[in-house]
């Protein structure tokens, strides 16, 4: 479209008459011409450098999306002997936003939650979510008691309407 505009002025049309055809603004005509008269054809070209420049790197930005891809450091699990144990207890058993933040700043990356939350949104990776119940398959395993009763129904029934319908008529 840059191209165009400088096309148009040199057959002789002038900016508003251009900017009609190219649907955009006389003041945008006049600034990519004025560009054009200064730099050629490099001035048509994008300016580099333009908006906030990111924080933290590439690479940083790799460490990050690795971490969840490694088990969280307080993750039980079995050893060779068949004992549950944890590369350190006093980690956090699944990686959560303020985990995962935790340990990005341990490694040096200054990053907050909310950062980390975007960076894996943009990559499309998912990360744990804590729960708050548990199953096991060990016969010794029990369980905290018995279940809601029989006459708990498992989700609300829908409400009816107070709007009359044509039954009702």
């Amino acid at each position: 479209m840059r191209a165009r505009m400088v096309e148009l002025s040199w057959s002789g049309q002038r900016v508003p008459a251009i900017a009609d055809e190219l649907r955009c603004s006389p003041k945008t005509v006049r600034r990519w011409l004025h560009r054009f008269n200064r730099s050629g054809l490099d001035g048509l070209e994008d300016l580099g450098g333009q908006g906030r420049k990111r924080r933290i790197t590439e690479a940083e930005r790799s460490r990050i999306i690795g971490l969840v891809r490694q088990p969280a450091p307080g993750r039980l699990t079995v050893q060779a002997d068949g004992e549950l144990a944890a590369a350190d207890e006093s980690g956090p058993p699944e990686w959560t936003l303020d985990a995962l933040a935790a340990e990005s700043r341990r490694l040096g990356i200054d990053v907050g939650r909310s950062q980390v939350r975007r960076i894996l949104l943009a990559e499309g990776v998912r990360w744990r979510r804590t729960r708050s119940w548990t199953r096991s398959r060990d016969a010794d395993f029990e369980g905290k008691g018995p279940g809601s009763s029989g006459s708990t129904p498992a989700r609300p029934t829908a409400r009816r309407s107070s709007a009359p319908t044509s039954s009702d008529r």
